[in-house]
């Protein structure tokens, strides 16, 4: 990680949206990133204590339980979107009329990531190809990464790569719904067929 990369980092307000493994590796990250940091979930029964219980005491961060208030809203520059969050939410929506730019959780890591990287996605096929892919890479290179919907979030890794790095990742239509400069070395769409229509709507 360069120290210009960082300091892109330090001067923002990042909302995490989301408890789940991915909201949580998410905030783990900008904790060592230097960020600003809010955590939001929308289940305001949520037990605070078992959550903060999976962070490292030294990240410092705010609670937002149920719903966002205009005077949290107003000091976000970036939310990062967990994969189970959709990105046709009103509240999500709303943050974009205030200008807040939306990242997932890959869009962050990717932003923090070294080496080269593989991304494998379609409706069938992506966890056995990935396992495959990055097994052949573990062979070549011992620097290597399997991440993403595979089950290692790509936030928990990507700030202590080597420079020759590989990674293979494994990546949901979920996951590319909220993508900027995402841009891998390598991708393979395996297929597309019908799924998650309730989400998506339409193919």
């Amino acid at each position: 990680m360069s120290l210009v990369r960082k300091m892109e980092f330090k001067d923002k307000t990042f909302l995490v949206v989301g408890t789940g493994v991915s909201g949580i590796a998410a905030v783990k990250l900008l904790g060592r990133m230097g960020a600003k940091i809010i955590l939001f979930d929308s289940n305001a029964k949520l037990d605070c204590e078992a959550v903060r219980g999976k962070i490292p005491e030294e990240i410092e961060f705010d609670f937002v339980l149920g719903a966002i208030p205009s005077s949290v809203m107003d000091k976000v520059d970036i939310a990062i979107l967990s994969p189970g969050v959709p990105t046709d939410l009103p509240f999500v929506l709303e943050m974009q009329e205030h200008n807040i730019k939306i990242w997932g959780e890959i869009e962050l890591a990717y932003r923090c990531s070294k080496g080269k990287l593989l991304a494998i996605t379609g409706t069938n096929g992506k966890t056995t190809t990935t396992t495959l892919v990055g097994q052949i890479l573990k062979n070549y290179n011992p620097h290597t990464y399997v991440v993403g919907n595979i089950g290692m979030p790509y936030a928990d890794v990507a700030d202590g790569m080597e420079p020759d790095a590989m990674t293979a990742a494994e990546i949901s239509s979920f996951m590319l719904e909220s993508i900027v400069e995402f841009h891998p070395k390598v991708s393979a769409i395996l297929n597309i067929t019908p799924d998650h229509l309730n989400r998506h709507h339409t193919m």
